[in-house]
């Protein structure tokens, strides 16, 4: 299966021709398109960089996950996809993977998402006191930009910590995102792979989205798995991305 790469100004990905539906991947937050090689080494796919990551430029602006699915199914329409593919989506790229396939039904045969922050916590409350102290320090002149900032890192994620400039603006940007409605308009089959050890997307997230998807579902939690499980059991992940083909076949 010949390996080429593939870039239309936005998004840079590989892309390995081959017969039948193709499968697209979208890495997690920080990672890049080389997440998902070993999983798709037999299937025709686009392991894409996403806009911000790897070899793709960033955006123009703050995107949240929606204007990330529309610059990418700008793209698959350029492909020219002579069928829906099936989107693999981890982490942020599962964000990505939902919305696209809410908006785009046309372009998508199916779903399969691992270890996705796909609905806020309910019980997430308002920053901690200290944090809110800071802030009003901040706009009251009574500490510097400097010192704030420094009080921010220390209780920020390291994904906040490690980004910069626009890409920072999107982060706060999509952790603040819940994709309820999304969830509630995708029909086509979905197949859902978590790890038990999930400590960023606990795998209760799992149970709460296969609550409002109106399609076909089908569930996994891996045992000693964690956040990673996508890296860590490939070769159930390459199952799945099997069975959602063999789901969402159309019919002649």
């Amino acid at each position: 299966m010949p390996l080429r790469s593939y870039l239309d100004g936005r998004v840079f990905a590989d892309v390995a021709d081959g017969p039948g539906p193709l499968i697209v991947a979208l890495h997690g937050w920080g990672r890049d398109r080389h997440d998902f090689r070993d999983a798709l080494s037999g299937y025709p796919h686009i392991r894409a960089d996403l806009p911000g990551f790897g070899l793709s430029p960033p955006p123009p602006r703050a995107w949240g996950a929606a204007d990330y699915a529309t610059c990418l199914a700008a793209a698959l329409d350029e492909c020219g996809l002579a069928e829906p593919a099936v989107l693999v989506g981890h982490s942020f790229g599962g964000r990505v993977a939902v919305c696209l396939a809410a908006a785009r039904p046309d372009l998508v045969r199916g779903l399969v998402l691992c270890g996705v922050p796909l609905l806020r916590d309910p019980g997430r409350g308002r920053p901690s006191l200290g944090y809110r102290l800071a802030r009003s320090a901040r706009r009251a002149h009574l500490l510097s930009d400097r010192r704030f900032e420094a009080v921010r890192a220390s209780r920020a994620s390291a994904d906040y910590n490690a980004a910069a400039g626009v890409m920072r603006e999107v982060l706060v940007t999509v952790v603040n995102e819940s994709y309820d409605a999304q969830l509630r308009a995708i029909t086509c089959p979905v197949a859902l792979l978590w790890g038990a050890r999930d400590r960023a997307v606990p795998a209760a997230m799992a149970d709460r989205a296969s609550a409002l998807l109106a399609g076909p579902v089908t569930a996994e939690v891996i045992g000693g798995a964690g956040h990673d499980v996508h890296l860590q059991e490939p070769a159930r992940l390459t199952s799945m991305i099997s069975e959602v083909l063999a789901a969402g076949r159309v019919s002649p």
